[in-house]
């Protein structure tokens, strides 16, 4: 098949985009078609495969995130304020309520968060600490900043659904070899993790700045996880390392964040949307693999003007 997509990231976190609204294709033929264009070894390459759906009851489109391996996600925060921007410029509109997979959002178009970056505003929640809704057993019914004796270390974590699975350690300093290590364990879907996780190691810089490191399920290391920023603020509010209610900059390899969380346990992120490339691919679904690329269009200004952004924040 042909398939044409946008190249684009949030904070770092990079996909391939496709306008599934009119596409038919079996849960198989999407699995195989995120493999084929999210492998780094491929033409294309990214964290996952983001589509853009269509209406949903109040919802004016909708979000399907599938990671690098085939697997579906229930959310992606810096992946839905690129489908926001692409369901926006497809409706003509600015602001809408978003369909995810388990849960709905609200995005809208915001003041940039510097000259050139397409800025969106998403509001998802709320976070919950219920851990026989991940599950994950053997924890009790929550985890508040506690160690997790199955895991390869003797950190405390907190385990936030937002509303994908997320464990949330406060370090000094990010040990990214612990980090994967952990991740790992995660990832291999042990007994008392079935779902897996994701799982993050946050600096608090201030009182008003995160740095936010995660071993994202699916993925692996990642520049940034947008519902793991959110998941990393509210955590830390809730363990009153920050405030509720306060704006806070949330760091990450790949640029920035602002974010706010509430004690009603929904999280607001402004973040960019920035798209990079658009292109054409031919995809053997069978064989989950793309080529003969074709790039239809560059994006070099939004490019450059994150580059800025990302280069002030490390």
């Amino acid at each position: 098949m042909e398939c044409r997509f946008i190249k684009c990231h949030g904070s770092g976190n990079d996909f391939p985009l496709v306008d599934g609204r009119a596409l038919t294709l079996s849960e198989a033929d999407w699995t195989q078609l995120a493999r084929a264009l999210a492998d780094r070894a491929g033409p294309v390459g990214g964290d996952g495969l983001l589509v853009l759906t269509g209406r949903d009851g109040d919802a004016a489109f909708g979000m399907r995130m599938f990671n690098s391996d085939g697997s579906e996600a229930e959310t992606c925060l810096n992946g839905l304020r690129c489908v926001a921007r692409a369901g926006f410029e497809a409706l003509g509109i600015d602001r809408a309520t978003a369909r995810l997979k388990t849960s709905r959002a609200t995005v809208a178009a915001a003041a940039p968060l510097a000259e050139g970056v397409y800025t969106v505003e998403e509001t998802a929640g709320p976070a919950t600490l219920d851990l026989a809704r991940w599950p994950l057993t053997g924890a009790g019914e929550r985890l508040v900043d506690a160690p997790l004796a199955m895991l390869p270390t003797d950190r405390r974590f907190t385990a936030v659904a937002m509303p994908n699975p997320h464990l949330v350690a406060f370090v000094d300093r990010v040990d990214e070899d612990e980090l994967v290590r952990v991740g790992q364990v995660c990832e291999g879907a042990p007994d008392w993790l079935p779902n897996r996780a994701n799982v993050s190691f946050v600096e608090v810089r201030d009182d008003a700045t995160l740095f936010v490191r995660t071993f994202e399920r699916g993925v692996g290391l990642t520049d940034s996880c947008g519902s793991a920023m959110a998941a990393s603020t509210y955590a830390a509010c809730l363990t009153r390392r920050i405030a509720f209610d306060r704006d806070v900059t949330v760091l990450n390899r790949g640029g920035l964040v602002r974010a706010r969380a509430t004690a009603a346990a929904m999280v607001t992120l402004h973040g960019n949307a920035t798209w990079e490339w658009e292109g054409v691919v031919d995809v053997d679904l069978s064989e989950a693999r793309a080529g003969n690329l074709r790039i239809l269009h560059r994006h070099d200004d939004e490019v450059a003007a994150w580059a800025r952004v990302a280069a002030a924040a490390r």
